[in-house]
């Protein structure tokens, strides 16, 4: 365990905001799209590492959430992708399902005691029963699916461009369109997704950055910095062919109650538990 040590991010060079991404497709749904100019650069948001718990190295993780104080976790690749529930303090898995071995695990959220769980490039969206994981049905998403969370009423999808999508969990009817940017223009690779407090917080991929956005208005006004986390507050020299391979800063998981975040990678050692400042 760690307690009660606090980062504190520095200047942050802002290059990471305008990577392209070849992976995302173009929208095509009819909603109107909101884009912004002006914005002003987001500003380090410093937070305080309270925990580190042990995470399991298989698990390629694509989605995190914690819920009525459980964590849950929906993890990738082919043959590999699963839905969980994890012991968060010891990192063993309680309970989990395998999905199709041709699918390709990605974000998850939990909204009313259902669990939607997106697929990569499958177009599916996967609603599963909270309580025995049992597929209750499926949903037809066009984009690629990347990150999802919810604002409580709705589903909010990312698909690894600029762009957030509201989307109604009843019938996947797409709500509307955010476009995000920051003082440089658009952000792209927003990947896996929380909402906190009324904010998105996006893992941008292939960065050690997570974003704080304002769906309202689509501006970042905030950067969470994780750079080399795992060797600053766990000793652990992580490999950085691992790091190449995928291997990267992604799940946000928002504990309402205790007012924490646990934060973790794929296929990381560590799951930290965190508090921002």
């Amino acid at each position: 365990m760690l307690n009660k040590v606090v980062l504190y991010s520095g200047l942050l060079l802002l290059i990471w905001s305008c990577n392209g991404s070849d992976k995302g497709n173009e929208n095509t749904g009819s909603a109107s799209i909101e884009t912004h100019s002006n914005v002003p650069p987001p500003a380090p948001v410093p937070y305080t590492v309270l925990n580190i718990y042990p995470h399991d190295t298989k698990a390629f993780t694509q989605g995190l959430v914690f819920y009525n104080n459980q964590l849950y976790e929906g993890t990738g690749q082919k043959k590999e992708s699963t839905l969980r529930k994890v012991d968060y303090k010891t990192g063993v898995v309680q309970q989990k399902i395998d999905l199709n071995p041709e699918l390709f695990g990605e974000g998850i959220t939990i909204l009313n005691d259902t669990v939607y769980q997106l697929t990569w490039q499958d177009h599916l969206i996967l609603v599963y029963s909270l309580k025995d994981f049992k597929l209750i049905r499926k949903g037809y998403w066009p984009n690629e699916g990347w990150g999802i969370t919810d604002d409580k009423t709705n589903l909010i999808i990312s698909d690894g461009t600029d762009k957030l999508y509201f989307v109604r969990p009843s019938d996947f009817k797409l709500l509307k369109i955010v476009s995000v940017s920051n003082n440089l223009g658009p952000v792209n690779n927003l990947n896996e997704l929380e909402y906190i407090n009324g904010y998105v917080y996006a893992n941008q991929w292939e960065t050690d950055y997570i974003l704080k956005i304002d769906p309202a208005s689509g501006f970042v006004v905030g950067v969470l910095d994780f750079t080399d986390a795992l060797k600053k507050l766990a000793n652990i020299n992580y490999d950085r062919e691992a790091v190449e391979e995928g291997d990267v800063l992604n799940g946000i998981a928002w504990d309402a109650t205790g007012n924490k975040i646990f934060i973790t990678g794929k296929r990381w050692p560590k799951l930290l538990e965190i508090r921002l400042n």
